[in-house]
């Protein structure tokens, strides 16, 4: 049995979400931002079906991406020196999340990415919280991803490509500009082969709650979030 969430009512402790399914803690409440805010804050995000009640989760172990090991494959880093697309940045982040939301994914029926979440994220957008990395190719969208920044936390959410590496590319220009801005860990929440390819791996979720607790509570790099130049890009 999980807690209700009334609109005021504060998250559970993270070590007490079940087993199974893995990591979850809480249901109910909304998605206004303050709650999501809370919710980063202590490692906790939505993530439910259409139709169902907001659902709240803190896995244990979690994925993360530390940025210093960050790895690119020799055939990637081609593309990314090739200027194959054009990375923009907060340029269209309603557009990437719709894409994240319509892009088809094996095994996956629906997205839990509905008008309501975007909605939701955008708030966050419109508050500097949420940030879009965008891969552009003949002045269409044809990749990218979103995620959410809170100190010098980065929260990775989604990603999509209608063009072959253009997420990749784009996710190489994430760890760059998360490198610049002093950002040294990617939530990547839960496991994936695809992440992994990348360097992402599992930590306890106390080592997790640690390090979050650290940076969530540091100072940002003042300066705007900006592609960064190519010689930054693959160090």
């Amino acid at each position: 049995m999980i807690p209700w969430l009334r609109p005021h009512s504060p998250f559970p402790p993270v070590d007490t979400a079940l087993s199974d399914p893995n990591g979850l803690l809480a249901a109910g409440a909304d998605l206004s931002p303050d709650r999501l805010v809370e919710a980063y804050r202590h490692g906790i995000f939505p993530w439910y079906a259409q139709g169902d009640p907001v659902l709240w989760w803190s896995p244990d172990p979690r994925m993360v991406l530390f940025v210093d090991e960050f790895r690119v494959r020799r055939s990637l880093a081609k593309v990314v020196r090739a200027r194959r697309f054009d990375i923009r940045v907060d340029t269209a982040f309603r557009d990437t999340m719709v894409a994240c939301a319509n892009m088809p994914r094996a095994g996956q029926y629906g997205t839990w990415i509905t008008q309501s979440v975007i909605d939701a994220y955008c708030a966050l957008y419109a508050r500097g919280l949420a940030h879009s990395i965008e891969a552009w190719k003949d002045d269409e969208l044809v990749g990218g991803l979103y995620g959410v920044a809170i100190g010098r936390m980065f929260f990775g959410e989604s990603m999509f490509a209608r063009a072959t590496d253009a997420s990749k590319v784009a996710l190489v220009h994430l760890a760059a500009i998360l490198r610049l801005r002093e950002m040294p860990m990617i939530d990547c929440q839960q496991e994936t082969a695809h992440l992994a390819t990348f360097g992402a791996r599992p930590i306890a979720r106390r080592m997790f709650a640690d390090r979050l607790a650290a940076l969530i509570n540091s100072e940002e790099v003042a300066a705007p979030w900006a592609a960064p130049p190519l010689a930054d890009v693959l160090l």
